[in-house]
């Protein structure tokens, strides 16, 4: 079965992110409409507690993870400045595959981040 997964590392502090919200979107009928899923987040390995979308619920569209990246920068990092430069990190990607494992990983930092298609 299908499921998507994510984990956010904090690279500046070289620890996991822990306690960062984030939420899923689903893009509607291919337009600019997204719909939300879920909210999750990430626990002391910087985890969501089990797949943020799995079985009936996993399908083949476009989806996007927003990530509360500000909050947590806020929380964790002194002395940065308002406005931050990263605050709400989307990251819109493609499930094509309605059996396969999709991670979306975070690489974050107070001024920037990366991603990639983990396993």
């Amino acid at each position: 079965m299908g499921r998507l997964t994510t984990h956010v590392l904090d690279t500046a502090l070289g620890r996991p992110a822990s306690g960062l919200a984030l939420s899923l979107w689903l893009r509607e009928d291919g337009g600019d409409t997204f719909r939300k899923l879920s909210d999750a987040v990430t626990n002391d390995d910087g985890r969501v507690d089990g797949p943020i979308l799995s079985e009936a619920d996993f399908r083949p569209g476009i989806y996007e993870l927003r990530f509360e990246a500000g909050d947590y920068l806020r929380r964790t990092v002194a002395a940065l400045p308002e406005p931050l430069f990263l605050d709400v990190i989307p990251l819109r990607f493609g499930i094509s595959d309605p059996d396969a494992h999709y991670h979306v990983p975070l690489l974050l930092s107070p001024y920037g981040y990366s991603t990639y298609r983990g396993s």
